[in-house]
């Protein structure tokens, strides 16, 4: 009973979903674990391309957007740029070339999505969609950054991210934050945000560079604005670079 009710709560929220505006993105439904499904946003190349594979990023939200409303992550993120019609598409100064991403932004029920969790979507779209596994990129905000933190210092999420962009993470497990080695095994580069009138996600930004850099330097760029737990908008929109790039652009030249 409990699943045939859980059926239905699923398709009357696509029906409801499916007369509201989600442009450019479609509503699906990604594994999280053998008996759980969540709803996310995707977004594919508007051409793709016969035997064509593409980098996949992933979005992960704050606490506040977490639920059962998939329209709410369209307040903060790369989601919100692309629904206002912000082209995220960008040339890999690496080898020049243009790269258009899959991009996926699921809708965790409370607070965000887990290493074990992440991993299981990640499997999921990997066998429904055109995915150039070595060129997933996952970027999350404050408990979206928490997501981050946690996946690349996980030991089997690790192995599938190619590079990543935290912006004012919260706190990880006490546990991972004893394993940024795997982050440098890895070689995950990870560029972080945070503002000056946010010292505790500022404080963790640090933290977590800090704690990859003593295993490997160079790792991690670190940005801090003058700002406090907001203002993302200002790092996800595609015209925001430092030193010419972007943070598409700068996903981009990285690989597994």
């Amino acid at each position: 009973m409990m699943k045939i009710l859980l059926f239905i709560g699923m398709m009357l929220q696509t029906a409801v979903l499916a007369g509201q505006d989600l442009k450019p993105f479609k509503q699906i439904e990604v594994q999280i674990t053998p008996w759980h499904h969540i709803p996310a946003l995707l977004k594919l190349p508007d051409n793709v391309k016969s035997g064509k594979r593409y980098p996949l990023l992933i979005c992960l939200h704050g606490r506040s957007i977490a639920g059962t409303d998939l329209t709410k992550i369209f307040r903060q993120g790369v989601a919100r740029q692309m629904h206002e019609g912000k082209n995220i598409d960008a040339v890999n100064k690496v080898d020049g070339k243009k790269y258009e991403f899959i991009v996926m932004a699921p809708l965790a029920t409370s607070w965000s999505l887990g290493p074990d969790h992440l991993d299981a979507a990640i499997s999921d779209v990997l066998k429904r969609y055109p995915i150039d596994s070595s060129r997933i990129y996952i970027t999350g905000y404050s408990a979206g950054g928490w997501s981050v933190g946690m996946a690349v210092t996980d030991k089997k999420m690790a192995k599938r991210v190619a590079a990543a962009v935290n912006m004012s993470p919260a706190t990880i497990d006490a546990e991972n934050m004893k394993s940024f080695r795997i982050t440098a095994e890895n070689n995950i580069h990870v560029w972080y945000f945070g503002g000056t009138e946010e010292p505790v996600f500022l404080g963790n930004c640090k933290l977590f560079a800090d704690s990859t850099n003593k295993y490997k330097p160079g790792l991690t760029k670190l940005t801090t604005g003058d700002h406090k737990h907001c203002c993302w908008e200002q790092y996800y929109d595609p015209s925001y670079r430092e030193n010419g790039m972007n943070i598409y652009e700068w996903l981009l030249q990285y690989k597994r």
